[in-house]
């Protein structure tokens, strides 16, 4: 380019350029002399656009005058990487900010860790990182801005309080966990001994609070732990501290134990080989362990839990917890479908063996291991049909209402008999509460808003001394009024959670087909299978029930 020349300084780094307006033969632009650089050695170098601008606008002027004197400035400099370090604020993480160099030179991972050590980084630096950063700077623009953590804390981790172990297993959990034989291979008939234990046994164990594990920041600095708690034992009936050792509770009496919510009950029991028209109908305040079958027109009933070592032929059978049926029930059902004369009313959860023309109620699970139909049920949470790790009974014939997933291996059957599965009672619950909350809300908010602003009215008023107290118990009332709608709005978005998880949650979950007449239901959306289908999900989502294939 006529006229430029340029000269590179190596104390200062600088690269000067000189224009000779009498050399020029036309004006000079910024663009042009930026292209021209490129061509030298120096086309890296990071370029000043107001110094290389105000050069040019001086050349031309000189060009245009007629002025000949050279004239020169310092446009470009040579500008090596630029290196930062910025730490968290809880200083468990550190993160390198490299500005890649303008014709300049890289730092190696070893120069930059110890930056980092001076720049109060001193544990945690992974080599890698800066490495993995530093390729990237290698292949970016100069003056592009690289940046990662290179350098991690780790925190202190809290120690756990004490938990409880349960030395012996609930009824039910020892029916939906077979026995394997010394071949390893499962037996459903075989459930192991039945849970009865004895006065002194031992059945709940605390274990000590963890102090948790100390942990470090990357300025090294020592982060100690909070430790755990020692809970107490929350007492159930029947059950005592053991003189041996204060974290082991022993049974008080004979009984069936029943581990919920962290506590340990041992019920009384009433044990009989069977139930039938020589022993009558067994009614008893404690847990029932029938060893045999319950004949037809039977009753048998408990607030405790109810466990069936046999089978269960068109009779009523009602616990306060848990129905156990370790083989099957079966019951007739009238012509118009409404009355069975099996029936199993649960305050927990029910489990039976195979089932069919039976009416179950239960404010927990129902699980079922082989195969259910004909039946009407009624489940507090959800339906499985089969071994729970992969369930793969039938379920076909059935009318279902439950607040949680329906999973079998077969829903529905080749003879095209309906199942209908419908999920609005649950919901219909929580919306009602929700509705209940938010109108409540809506005053309160409207009440606490108008007694706020005639509050602030009367204090700015001279008050006399006698309605000084008068005063004091308003503002109390208002401070209660604004915390009872604080909760409420809280209350109002749990629900809100609780209503999108409830939705989330059920499904239907056939593991291997799911058949033609198969439906399901929440408030007034409806799903109905028109064709057999593979192993499949119908699940709710954007207020419309969609079908989901289960790729293997």
């Amino acid at each position: 380019m006529k006229g430029i020349s340029y000269n590179y300084n190596n104390d200062t780094q600088f690269l000067t350029l000189t224009i000779d307006p009498g050399a020029m033969e036309q004006d000079i632009d910024r663009g042009g002399v930026i292209d021209y650089l490129s061509t030298t050695p120096y086309a890296n170098f990071y370029v000043s656009k107001r110094s290389l601008k105000s050069l040019c606008d001086k050349a031309n002027l000189a060009f245009k005058t007629g002025d000949t004197t050279p004239i020169t400035a310092d446009i470009a400099q040579l500008r090596h990487a630029e290196v930062e370090f910025v730490i968290s604020k809880d200083a468990l993480s550190a993160s390198l900010r490299l500005t890649t160099p303008y014709g300049g030179k890289m730092p190696n991972a070893i120069t930059v860790r110890n930056l980092a050590y001076k720049n109060r980084i001193r544990r945690g630096v992974g080599l890698r990182h800066i490495e993995a950063l530093l390729s990237l700077a290698e292949d970016a623009e100069p003056g592009e801005i690289i940046e990662g953590v290179i350098a991690k804390g780790m925190p202190a981790k809290n120690g756990k309080n004490s938990r409880f172990i349960p030395l012996v297993p609930n009824a039910l959990e020892r029916v939906l966990k077979p026995q394997t034989d010394d071949n390893n291979k499962t037996d459903l008939r075989n459930l192991g001994d039945v849970v009865c234990v004895k006065v002194g046994t031992p059945v709940l164990r605390r274990t000590p609070p963890t102090q948790g594990r100390k942990g470090f920041d990357v300025k090294d600095t020592l982060l100690i732990p909070k430790p755990g708690k020692w809970l107490d034992f929350k007492m159930g009936t029947n059950t005592a501290v053991s003189d041996d050792d204060e974290n082991v509770l022993i049974a008080k009496m004979s009984g069936m134990p029943k581990y919920h919510n962290l506590k340990m009950d041992i019920d009384e029991t009433f044990i009989c080989k069977g139930v039938n028209v020589g022993t009558g109908h067994v009614t008893y305040e404690g847990a029932i362990l029938v060893n045999g079958d319950v004949a037809e027109k039977m009753i048998v009933k408990s607030p405790k839990d109810i466990t069936i070592n046999g089978f269960v032929e068109s009779a009523h059978i009602e616990a306060g917890g848990d129905i156990i049926i370790t083989e099957g029930a079966m019951g007739k059902v009238d012509d118009n479908s409404q009355n069975y004369s099996c029936t199993l009313i649960a305050g927990g959860s029910i489990h039976i063996q195979h089932g069919q023309g039976i009416d179950l109620r239960a404010k927990g699970d129902i699980t079922v291991s082989r195969q259910l139909a004909y039946s009407r049920i009624h489940s507090g949470g959800g339906v499985t049909v089969g071994q729970l790790d992969k369930p793969m009974g039938n379920l076909f014939a059935c009318e279902l209402i439950c607040q949680d997933k329906v999973e079998a291996g077969t829903l529905g059957a080749v003879a095209g008999s309906t199942l209908k599965v419908d999920f609005s009672p649950g919901l219909a619950v929580l919306t009602e509460k929700k509705e209940t909350i938010d109108e409540l809300l809506k005053h309160l908010r409207e009440n606490n808003l108008r007694h706020k602003e005639k509050l602030a009215l009367i204090v700015q008023r001279l008050t006399h001394k006698d309605l000084e107290h008068k005063v004091s118990e308003v503002k109390a009332m208002l401070h209660n009024e604004t915390a009872l709608l604080f909760w409420l709005e809280k209350k109002s978005i749990e629900l809100q959670t609780r209503k999108d998880e409830y939705v989330a949650r059920i499904k239907l979950k056939a593991n291997k087909r799911l058949y033609t007449g198969v439906s399901a239901k929440l408030n007034n959306r409806n799903w109905r299978s028109e064709r057999e289908l593979e192993s499949c999900e119908i699940r709710y989502n954007a207020h419309q029930w969609h079908y989901h294939p289960i790729v293997r």
